[in-house]
């Protein structure tokens, strides 16, 4: 029987730091959050250093690599500014995500077959100085096969279209978007890329998502942050934790 990878969880603090930056001020205080969040479970912290610095700092960015014991992830866009932020703080990981000033949240995948060309320097440089780099994209082969093409060894499926056409109880279109995300990560697998996802995850889909012996990270934020208003975050980090496992026992 081939032995399934564990499956691990990276949570993002973000909006952690979109609250302390409502009233201004130190908290609460992300760092805090991801230690937190490490002594409950979580095995990697992931922030996104937007351009307009909406939540997380640049002085997070820095007290995180300094405070926590695990992988950070450094989300960023394919700019000049973040590339040189990263360099500076040498994250574990980078994940290049695509980003609209206008935007709420990040909307999609980054469009890896028409930015090719643009994100070459990047995912080159970023590897050079030992930064392990992902790419968020669609569930799509054409964007696993740029991805893989750009010599990124990570990427992380978008798993937004699927969660939103749950949450809307558009069954027929949420079983579209998740046989979609179920061929792309068995492709990953096919081509070398180790395959993570994320955007929109709960509780339920997480556990359903951690049932594909290929993805092997999910990275999620917004919900824990929000129900650890009610549960508390190391309780909503363990009980995220126990659905992850519970959805990989599948495979057993």
């Amino acid at each position: 029987m081939t032995r399934t990878l564990p499956i691990r969880l990276g949570i993002n603090i973000d909006h952690v730091a979109t609250v302390r930056n409502a009233r201004g001020g130190q908290g609460p205080d992300p760092v805090r959050a991801a230690l937190a969040a490490i002594e409950a479970g979580a095995d990697g912290i992931t922030a996104h250093l937007r351009e307009d610095r909406r939540h997380i700092m640049d002085d997070d960015i820095a007290r995180l690599r300094r405070s926590i014991s695990k992988p950070l992830n450094l989300e960023m866009a394919a700019t000049t500014q973040m590339l040189d932020i990263a360099l500076h703080t040498g994250p574990h990981a980078a994940c290049i995500v695509p980003e609209k000033r206008t935007e709420r949240t990040t909307e999609g995948g980054l469009d890896v077959v028409k930015s090719h060309d643009h994100l070459v320097p990047f995912v080159d440089q970023l590897s050079r100085a030992g930064i392990r780099v992902s790419l968020f994209i669609e569930p799509s082969i054409d964007a696993l096969d740029a991805a893989r093409s750009l010599g990124a060894p990570v990427i992380e499926l978008h798993t937004g279209a699927w969660c939103h056409a749950l949450a809307a109880g558009h069954q027929e279109q949420a079983d579209h978007e998740f046989g979609r995300i179920r061929v792309a990560a068995a492709h990953a697998a096919e081509i070398g890329l180790e395959c993570h996802a994320g955007h929109g995850l709960d509780f339920d889909t997480a556990r359903k998502i951690a049932g594909l012996p290929e993805i092997v990270e999910l990275n999620i934020g917004h919900f824990i942050i929000g129900e650890a208003i009610f549960l508390g975050l190391r309780e909503t980090v363990v009980k995220m934790r126990q659905a992850m496992d519970e959805g990989r026992g599948t495979l057993a």
